[in-house]
């Protein structure tokens, strides 16, 4: 078996034996993304000098014993809307084209503890706002399984790298399903933890009430190691949890006897492709041979999930942007007269057309006059989605549905008609809207070739609960890669005008942010 092949765990036992070195991973990894990059564009800032240094380092450590960590000397990418001291970070916008951070956000620093290997950041929808990873000003990223398809968002850079094995895991983040939905469409595994449990410190924020950091990898195991690594309370914010429960690996039994999973009827109704349905129900036909007790039942609210999130999102996300001025770092228009006149070509330079437009709507919404009969409602509509799932849970453990109504679309068939875009996320977003933890498996293939995810939730704190179902589900299944069993096809990045350069640097340790 290949290096590439390996598992994030897998590969940190191997590091721990003594059989592969933290160097050679990296060196495997880096020669992947190499191969690959100029294809899929999943990078934004690779930071290869840096990361053979950290190896060289960490290995170091491993022989004399002093990292123990399944994670210990394993290469790992990085979203690039998490701060990291000294390493560009863009949000994927020209706005932060050359924003270097003083400090690193805390799940980075968990993970660096843990003695992991960052080989850089990856691409997104600008701000995390799309579904596709083609609202980045660096351009789109590319499916590997099939480039001329999306591989979802925002986090869609992320899950590429991983089902390109051009790196072994990373680190997402999800507002509305901006880990689940990617991880469906790239065929990988991720998760999104209860809103509170991964620290928020250091995530450049999109919609504050709704943003949760969470890993994407091969498989389940991976996806609790990753978690019990980065949870953690956390002083420097204020929406952390202190958990106990966070032994999150001791949930990794092939043991479903007994559970109780719920199908909202409404999931399976008009809209959703057949196969993907199929595909869907497959995988819960697994579950009940393996001794679940499978139901289905009616959600309510569900159709108004989709408007209150945008509502309040957007609202969300027109203020924390409006710290994005050309003032203190990032870009600022070359020709303007005045403070005001600086403030707005600026931003109108440096934002991209799907951020305008929700800066727009969550202006709107909060504006005189309009407060109350959008905003206020879209909360009162968020607590009743939240008592809708609390009344699930009193009847199920886990509540099974489609990660995306369809499999991965066509670059540019998405863009051009925003409504149906929000609508993709119409299964992800009212997790978001509860606090609720989901995980993506991947389920099956489409007759294109394209994967279909399989989403589980569960209620507040019970990630042990989709952990175990989603291991059991995995036993029936192997995982597959498309990177290795087929050559890259050259195909073009699109129009390069107005774009940022990608970043190779090494991480910088000093130099004020914002300058290169």
């Amino acid at each position: 078996m290949s290096i590439l092949d390996q598992t994030a765990v897998g590969l940190g036992k191997q590091i721990q034996a003594g059989e592969l070195t933290a160097v050679e991973a990296v060196e495997a990894s880096l020669a992947q993304i190499r191969a690959a990059e100029d294809h899929m564009n999943a990078f934004v800032t690779i930071d290869e000098e840096g990361a053979l240094e950290q190896a060289r380092k960490i290995q170091a450590r491993i022989q004399a014993g002093e990292l123990t960590s399944p994670l210990a000397g394993v290469p790992v990418a990085i979203k690039d809307n998490l701060c990291i001291k000294g390493m560009r970070t863009t949000c994927s916008s020209k706005i932060l084209y050359n924003f270097v951070p003083t400090y690193t956000a805390e799940a980075v620093l968990n993970l660096e503890k843990a003695g992991a290997v960052i080989l850089g950041k990856t691409n997104m929808d600008e701000f995390a706002m799309g579904s596709t990873t083609e609202t980045s000003a660096f351009g789109p990223t590319k499916n590997p399984w099939d480039l001329e398809h999306v591989p979802g968002g925002s986090s869609g850079g992320s899950c590429a790298a991983v089902a390109a094995n051009a790196c072994f895991y990373a680190l997402g983040s999800d507002t509305g399903g901006s880990i689940r939905q990617p991880s469906s469409f790239c065929g990988v595994t991720g998760l999104k933890p209860t809103y509170g449990t991964v620290s928020r410190y250091g995530l450049i924020a999109y919609g504050s009430s709704l943003d949760q950091i969470g890993p994407i990898a091969k498989d389940v195991t991976d996806c609790a190691a990753i978690l019990e690594t980065i949870a953690s309370y956390d002083p420097k914010d204020s929406t952390s949890v202190k958990r106990e429960d966070m032994d999150f690996t001791s949930a990794l039994v092939d043991d479903v006897k007994g559970m109780r999973i719920g199908i909202p009827r409404g999931y399976l109704s008009a809209g959703l492709d057949e196969e993907v349905k199929a595909a869907v129900l497959g995988a819960v036909e697994v579950l009940k041979e393996k001794g679940a007790v499978v139901e289905e039942f009616d959600l309510s609210l569900v159709e108004y999930a989709i408007p209150a999130y945008y509502v309040i999102a957007s609202a969300e996300a027109s203020s924390n942007l409006a710290r994005f001025d050309g003032v203190k770092y990032g870009y600022r228009a070359e020709a303007y007269e005045g403070l005001h006149d600086m403030y707005k070509k600026s931003r109108s330079q440096g934002f991209g057309p799907e951020v305008k437009r929700r800066i727009m709507l969550g202006s709107f919404v909060l504006s005189s006059g309009y407060y109350d009969a959008y905003y206020l409602k879209a909360l009162r509509t968020k607590a009743l989605i939240k008592a809708a799932f609390d009344q699930a849970f009193a009847s199920y453990d886990v509540i099974v549905s489609p990660a995306a109504p369809f499999t991965a679309p066509k670059l540019g068939a998405s863009l051009c008609d925003p409504i149906k875009m929000y609508l993709g996320d119409i299964y992800t977003i009212s997790v978001n809207l509860a606090g609720l933890p989901g995980l993506t498996v991947p389920c099956g293939l489409d007759s294109k070739g394209l994967p279909i995810g399989l989403q589980l939730i569960g209620d507040r704190y019970k990630e042990k609960e989709l952990i175990r179902a989603g291991f059991a589900f995995e036993q029936s299944r192997s995982y597959k890669s498309p990177a290795l069993a087929k050559e890259w096809e050259v195909r073009g990045q699109g129009p390069a005008a107005d774009r940022p350069e990608k970043w190779t640097g090494h991480r910088k340790t000093a130099g004020p942010a914002g300058k290169e």
